[in-house]
């Protein structure tokens, strides 16, 4: 047998840190947990352990991979698919590996399509007044999927999933992807301002990148039809928030469901019950009667956990397999 691997796991929820005790045997790696996110100040709780495990929660400066360094790490593995916290360029400079993690596609598939039909039927509006006890019903009706076009932005694992699920609703369904990919039966690929131009609906599944930074800026949010809804399950960086507002304050769009946002970090995962909020676009955002805000949860099962926990320990197994001397 293969012998163990030590990995130290920073930003260890207690759910996280059950299955990855129970794991660890059989996957032949022993463990160091904490609850605190890594940072250059707790570096040093991975001495001796060349392979580390992180949550996606919390930016981690050039500091702290330095400090992680001289720790002795060579591998890190981020318990996520993105990998915009990390500057991973920067890693590659010192000598240090980042890998991401994949996961069952369906968790953020399945919430963006609840997003979706959350957003077409009014869904918020008609909660904050039943809320109040008035059950009368809106003076505008809602809108059926297969009535609308779909435009859907990344074709990766998740874009792909979403896509399987709109066949079902009989929609018409766009798509863009900067990196071109294989045709997909009753999807028609088109260029971004295309699809910005085409759709009802945008839905965004797109890996945040330099070039993607405000994917949806002023000018692509100007040219969306009268009505339509953004979705944003991916980054929040990607749709550019001043425009959005203004475009929902100036009734040009029907509504959004945003499951991340500019300027989260911080403020998504705290409890900030009787605080001010200090994002001033959030804010604006969740006053809105047609805008759905979730604290980027759409990833958030207990399949998705499975698989993050288990592909982070294969990560570390695998870098230390191929490369047992760096």
């Amino acid at each position: 047998m293969s012998p163990t691997v030590g990995i130290t796991v920073y930003g260890c929820a207690p759910d996280e840190s059950l299955l990855f005790d129970s794991l660890a045997p059989a996957l032949g790696v022993s463990l160091r947990t904490t609850t605190e996110p890594v940072s250059e100040d707790n570096a040093t709780l991975a001495a001796g352990d060349r392979c580390i495990s992180v949550s996606h929660k919390s930016p981690i400066s050039n500091e702290t991979l330095l400090a992680l360094k001289n720790s002795g790490v060579r591998y890190i593995s981020t318990r996520s698919v993105g990998l915009d916290h990390i500057d991973v360029d920067f890693a590659a400079s010192i000598g240090t590996t980042v890998g991401n993690v994949a996961y069952s596609p369906d968790s953020v598939a399945d919430y963006s399509l609840m997003l979706m039909l959350l957003s077409v039927r009014q869904a918020k509006a008609a909660i904050r007044r039943t809320d109040v006890h008035d059950y009368r019903p809106a003076a505008m009706r809602g809108r059926e999927l297969r009535d609308l076009t779909v435009g859907v932005v990344g074709t990766g694992r998740i874009g792909a999933a979403v896509i399987d699920r709109l066949r079902g609703f009989g929609c018409d369904v766009l798509a863009y992807d900067v990196r071109p990919r294989p045709a997909t039966e009753g999807v028609e690929h088109v260029d971004l301002d295309t699809l910005v131009e085409r759709c009802d609906i945008i839905t965004l599944h797109a890996p945040l990148s330099e070039e993607s930074h405000h994917l949806l800026d002023r000018r692509r949010i100007d040219r969306m039809r009268p009505g339509a809804y953004v979705i944003n399950t991916a980054r929040g960086a990607l749709v550019e928030t001043p425009a959005l507002i203004t475009a929902l304050e100036e009734g040009r769009l029907g509504g959004a469901a945003l499951d991340v946002i500019e300027g989260e970090e911080g403020i998504f995962y705290a409890d900030l019950r009787g605080h001010e909020i200090p994002n001033g676009g959030l804010a604006r955002l969740q006053e809105m009667p047609n805008v759905l805000v979730s604290p980027h949860i759409a990833y958030f099962t207990d399949h998705a956990l499975m698989d993050t926990v288990e592909n982070s320990i294969v990560n570390c197994r695998e870098f230390e397999s191929r490369f047992p001397h760096v």
